[in-house]
């Protein structure tokens, strides 16, 4: 073999080791990262760059933010209504609390001869007082929205998530001196920092990474208090209610949102119990019940520590509450706090509820209080209307939950200037709504529940306020539902009217059981004869005009958003897919009516073996018999080992008995 053949025959096995080792070395070179020069120049394909964060931008008031398409930081819509309410709440008392010390605040769109007087309470009059003696050049100052104010208020938000609702108070509610936008997730500060710097805020909002609570137990020295405290939590504020009724300052303001309103509602009142110290109730009157467990929790935090909460106004609107309180200082109003609570006795049949006060409150000859506990309870083991059981619950406020002065001035401004907000119409409605309700009278009835309790047609609304306004009771809508009646009237009046209407509207007797509530309710004669005549004053005046109180659908699918979470893996393009995922998932899927029926006869008919089936071919079992036996004998195995023979001939050998026998 010559020379030459022998390298080539050599060459052979080498050459797919060395077009291995050539692919391996060029896929490691394209695997290290390009130079900076290389991508400029675009050797890397826009395929291969990671993608960016997409983010959205949002115009809300006055501000502009933008916040990740991922769930990653929390923002619901829908809760601008939310949102409007406070700032333009913020504004009338920043309208009080500057006002005390000479400071006017001008709001933009509003005239500057308008809203100029102020009503001080006890301890504002007392810091007015100190200002007579201005010079007149210092009289009277002013403050405009995005301007510091050196004597303003000092606002905390806890849990600022994108900082709007910080963004928004900082240029859109004049009088402030700084504001505090604070959240625990890093993502959610950092966008807050990217949003302030958009709208130009950097010199009043703050954005802050801690814990809300662990921020407001480092403000509880008077000196760092903040006059305002904004807790808009997803879910519940139990666990920030503590902190919060020691950092706000005395007369300031506590703002809380509650979302959880399946345990308020009354669906787990172990669960209500156990975060607000108070048992909820399933009534028609859930709503308003679970504002005043609310202001109860909010009250007995505050009487820890010898200050107690002032309501100024309470809002449940579409899935949450929400309250605007006062807290105070003062050893001896803490004294009244028990006589404020109640307990609520509701009958499980026909509904009706009463209230019985925790403590008693009474004055002495020499106008000093005295306190003392209360004297009940105000029920019969048994309803005397139904003959039912009660059920207990709270305790829960039983004073007014909101300050008509206060409401009425806040109502005043949106009506103003009605271009402040988006959702200034609705603001007016509910507002007005607030301004009718009867103070001093908690929870109300509904007109469908006092109808179906008795099975009969249900009446007009103005005809049952006409009848309580001729009977010589008040009556009032509630802004919490649609078709509430509130009224002082009690009980035994109520269902008297009740009874009157269904003389009207006569009920089939014949079809009510005897231990119903209704049968037991009709079976009473009314003393008190109802007129069901319409009156002009039975149509209140929000009514008439027809104002906005409930929001029209803005989306598909609103309503509370799911937690924001690290990464955005509940984004909401994953919602509609979970949402068709779990519909009906109690649920049994309709079943075809010939599968179903196909799937019946395969089950045999116990009436037919037993001899009673009457409907033959019709019947929904099978009447097969049983499988023909091709052997004369049958073999039934008793044990593995032993097995006996059975003659099926129609009698036995003796001449007994017919039919098979067995040894």
């Amino acid at each position: 073999m010559s020379l030459a053949r022998t390298i080539l025959w050599l060459s052979r096995p080498l050459r797919p080791a060395h077009s291995l080792c050539r692919a391996q070395f060029m896929e490691r070179k394209a695997q290290k990262p390009p130079s900076p020069p290389a991508m400029e120049n675009g050797t890397r394909s826009c395929e291969e760059r990671p993608p960016a964060d997409p983010v959205a931008t949002v115009t809300e008031g006055a501000a502009k933010i933008v916040f990740p398409s991922a769930n990653e930081v929390f923002y619901n819509p829908v809760q601008e209504f939310n949102r409007d309410l406070t700032c333009a709440v913020i504004t009338e008392f920043a309208r009080i609390h500057l006002g005390a010390k000479g400071i006017q605040i001008k709001v933009p769109g509003e005239k500057d001869s308008e809203k100029i007087a102020v009503d001080l309470s006890d301890q504002e009059e007392e810091i007015a007082g100190k200002n007579e003696n201005l010079a007149p050049g210092d009289w009277p100052r002013t403050a405009a929205v995005g301007e510091i104010c050196e004597e303003g208020l000092r606002v905390l938000e806890g849990l600022a998530a994108s900082g709007l609702r910080s963004i928004r108070f900082a240029l859109e509610v004049p009088g402030l001196q700084s504001v505090v936008a604070n959240d625990a997730s890093a993502r959610a500060v950092e966008l807050m920092h990217r949003n302030v710097e958009l709208n130009g805020v950097a010199h009043l909002v703050q954005p802050n990474q801690a814990d809300a609570r662990m921020l407001m137990y480092q403000h509880q020295k008077a000196p760092e208090r903040f006059d305002v405290i904004d807790l808009d939590p997803y879910g519940s504020p139990a666990p920030f209610l503590d902190a919060a009724v020691q950092a706000v300052s005395d007369g300031g303001l506590l703002c809380v949102t509650c979302t959880d309103m399946a345990v308020l509602a009354g669906n787990s009142g172990e669960t209500c119990y156990s975060k607000y110290g108070a048992m909820a109730l399933k009534s028609r009157a859930c709503h308003e019940m679970a504002l005043r467990i609310v202001l109860h929790s909010l009250d007995l935090h505050a009487n820890c520590y010898q200050r107690y909460i002032v309501p100024l106004l309470s809002i449940s609107a579409d899935f949450y509450i929400r309250v605007f309180v006062r807290v105070f200082t003062g050893q001896a109003k803490v004294k009244s706090s028990a006589s404020k609570q109640a307990l609520v006795f509701q009958c499980v049949g026909c509904g009706a509820f009463y209230l019985q006060r925790l403590g008693k409150a009474s004055g002495d000859p020499g106008g000093r209080i005295k306190f003392s506990a209360a004297c009940g309870p105000p029920v019969t083991p048994e309803c005397e209307h139904c003959g039912q059981r009660h059920q207990l619950g709270g305790p829960m406020w039983a004073e007014p939950i909101h300050d008509l002065d206060f409401v009425g001035r806040v109502l005043d401004a949106v009506t103003t200037n009605p271009g402040r907000f988006h959702t200034s119409t609705r603001i007016q409605g509910v507002l007005s709504v607030v301004t009718e309700e009867l103070p001093d009278v908690p929870l109300y009835y509904t007109l469908d529940q006092l109808s179906s309790t008795i099975h009969c047609n249900t009446p007009r609304l103005l005809q049952l306020r006409s009848a309580l306004l001729h009977a010589g009771f008040r009556v009032s809508l509630s802004h919490a539902c649609k078709n509430a009646v509130k009224t002082d009237a009690p009980p035994e009046a109520l269902w008297d009217i009740m009874r009157c209407w269904e003389k009207e509207c006569p009920v089939k007797r014949e079809r009510l059981s005897e231990s119903s509530p209704a049968f037991r309710i009709l079976a009473v004669e009314p003393r008190l004869k109802a007129n069901f005549n319409i009156r002009e004053d039975a149509n209140p005046s929000s009514r008439q005009r027809g104002l906005k109180r409930f929001q029209a659908n803005p989306e598909a699918n609103w309503g509370p958003r799911p937690r924001a979470r690290p990464g955005g893996k509940a984004a909401s393009e994953d919602l509609a897919g979970r949402r068709r995922l779990l519909q009906n998932k109690r649920k049994e899927p309709a079943e075809d009516p010939a599968q179903r029926a196909a799937r019946l006869k395969t089950f045999p008919c116990k009436r037919f073996k037993e001899g009673t089936c009457q409907l033959g071919d019709q019947c929904c079992y099978s009447h097969s018999p049983a499988a023909p036996v091709a052997s004369g004998d049958i073999l039934i195995e008793e044990c593995p080992e032993t097995t006996t023979k059975i003659s099926p001939g129609p009698k036995a050998a003796d001449g007994g008995i017919p039919g098979p026998g067995v040894d």
